[in-house]
C-alpha cells in the first residue's frame, strides 16, 4: 500500500511540475519561439483548457476499463504531451502540445483518488486521497523551482524534459505498485454521467470553483503584491513562493485524518480559515514577517480544503465516483481562471494590489455558503454512502462524516 500510494503521489508530482513551471518560464518561452511575454501566456491557458476537457472526456471514454491499466495508459499520454511541448517548434504546437499534456490532469488525479481511497480500509480512504494530494504540495516545494531553475539554465525545453522523464518513473512505478482493481459490474459513461446528475455533486463542484477562486485570486498575483507592496525584490519571491508550498503540504497532511474523522466540519473550516487568512492578508502584506506568516496559513487553509471536496464528490457519486473524481480537478482549473480574473479586475479598477485579498475572501464566504446549502439539502433526503471498499462491488456502511 505505502508503495501504491507513493507511484499515484509522484504522478501529482510531475502534474503539479509541468502545470505550474510553465508560469516561471514564460520570458525564456517567448525568446525562444518569438512571440510577446503575454501571448506565451496563452499557453498556461491551453493546458488548462486540456485539464477542463480530458477530466470528463478521458474519464468517460476510460469508464470501462480497470482502473491501474487507465492509469498507464493516462500517464503515457501525459509523457507524450509533455515531450511534444520540448519538441514543439513554434507556438501554433506548442500550443497543442500544452493542451494534450493537460488532458489526463484530471483524469489521473480522479482515477488515482479512487484507486488510492480503495487500498485502505474505507475509515482511512481520505488520509491515502491526500497521500497522493502531497505529491502535488511538494511539487510547489521542489519540482517548480527546479523545473525553472533547469529552464532558466539549460533552456525551457528541458524543463519539459525533465517533467517527461518524471512521467516515465510513475508509469513505472504505478505498473510495478498498483494492484490491479476489477470494474464493478455497473460501469460505462452511461452510468457515470447519471452519477453526474446527483444535485450534491453539482453543488460540490460549484463549491470547489466558488471556494477555491478565492485562493487562486491571491496566488495568481502574489509575485507583484510581495514586490510592489511588501518590499521584496524579484530573487526572494521564488524562496517565498515555496513558503506558500510548505503551508499546501502541512495543510494537506492534516486534511487527510480530519477529513476522516468529520468531513463537512473540515470543509467548513478550511472554508473560513481561509477567508480570515485572506482579509488578515490584505493589512499584513505590507511587513515581512507578518506577510510571510499569513501566506503560510492561506496555503495551509487552501490545501485544507482539497481532500474534503475530493471525498464529498466520491461519496455522493455513490458507486460511480470516477468522473466526480476527475470532474474536481475541472473544477479548480476554473476556479483558477475565474479567480485570476476577478482579482485582476479589482487590480484594474484601482482598488489597488491588496485588493485581490479581500476578492478572495469574498469568494471564500460564497464558497461556505455553498458547502453550507449542500448539507442543508441533504438532510432534507438520503445521505450517500461512500463507495472507498477494496473491492468495487464492496460498499461500505453510511458513515455520518460522509454527508
Amino acid at each position: 500500500m505505502p508503495l501504491a500510494l507513493l507511484a499515484l503521489a509522484v504522478v501529482a508530482f510531475g502534474i503539479g511540475t509541468t502545470e505550474f513551471a510553465t508560469m516561471g518560464l514564460l520570458p525564456q518561452i517567448a525568446d525562444g519561439i518569438g512571440v510577446s511575454v503575454p501571448q506565451a501566456g496563452n499557453i498556461v491557458s491551453a493546458y488548462a483548457l486540456g485539464v477542463v476537457v480530458g477530466a470528463p472526456v478521458l474519464t468517460g471514454i476510460g469508464a470501462r476499463i480497470p482502473h491501474k491499466r487507465l492509469l498507464l495508459l493516462l500517464s503515457g499520454l501525459f509523457v507524450l504531451g509533455n515531450l511534444a511541448s520540448a519538441l514543439a517548434p513554434g507556438f501554433g504546437l506548442l500550443f497543442a502540445a500544452r493542451f494534450l499534456a493537460g488532458l489526463p490532469h484530471g483524469a489521473l488525479f480522479g482515477v488515482g483518488a479512487v484507486v488510492a481511497s480503495r487500498l485502505v480500509a474505507p475509515d482511512r480512504a481520505a488520509r491515502a486521497v491526500s497521500k497522493m494530494f502531497l505529491g502535488l504540495t511538494i511539487a510547489n516545494i521542489v519540482g517548480v523551482p527546479a523545473g525553472t531553475a533547469l529552464g532558466q539554465q539549460l533552456g525551457w525545453r528541458a524543463a519539459y524534459v525533465a517533467v517527461a522523464v518524471i512521467g516515465l518513473v510513475a508509469l513505472v512505478a504505478l505498473a510495478l505498485f498498483v494492484p490491479h482493481q476489477p470494474r464493478g459490474p455497473q460501469t460505462g459513461v452511461r452510468h457515470e454521467l447519471r452519477a453526474m446528475r446527483n444535485k450534491q455533486v453539482a453543488i460540490g463542484l460549484a463549491t470547489a470553483v466558488v471556494g477555491f477562486g478565492g485562493f487562486f485570486a491571491v496566488y495568481s498575483y502574489l509575485v507583484p503584491m510581495l514586490t510592489h507592496l511588501t518590499g521584496l525584490s524579484d530573487s526572494s519571491t521564488t524562496l517565498v513562493l515555496a513558503l506558500y508550498g510548505v503551508g499546501m503540504t502541512v495543510g494537506t497532511l492534516v486534511a487527510g485524518p480530519l477529513t476522516d474523522r468529520a468531513l463537512r466540519p473540515t470543509l467548513y473550516a478550511g472554508l473560513a480559515l481561509m477567508s480570515s487568512a485572506l482579509v488578515a492578508f490584505y493589512f499584513t502584506v505590507h511587513s515581512t514577517v507578518p506577510a510571510l506568516v499569513t501566506i503560510t496559513l492561506i496555503g495551509a487553509m487552501g490545501a485544507l480544503i482539497t481532500t474534503p471536496v475530493q471525498m464529498l464528490l466520491m461519496a455522493k457519486a455513490k458507486d460511480a465516483p470516477t468522473m466526480a473524481a476527475a470532474s474536481n480537478h475541472s473544477a479548480f482549473n476554473l476556479a483558477n481562471a475565474g479567480g485570476a480574473w476577478l482579482g485582476g479586475v479589482a487590480i484594474s479598477a484601482g482598488w489597488g494590489w491588496a485588493s485581490p485579498s479581500l476578492v478572495g475572501a469574498a469568494l471564500g464566504v460564497a464558497g461556505l455558503g455553498l458547502a453550507f446549502m449542500g448539507d442543508f439539502m441533504d438532510r432534507g433526503g438520503s445521505r450517500s454512502e461512500v463507495i472507498t471498499g477494496a473491492r468495487p462491488e464492496q460498499v461500505a456502511a453510511p458513515q455520518s462524516q460522509s454527508g
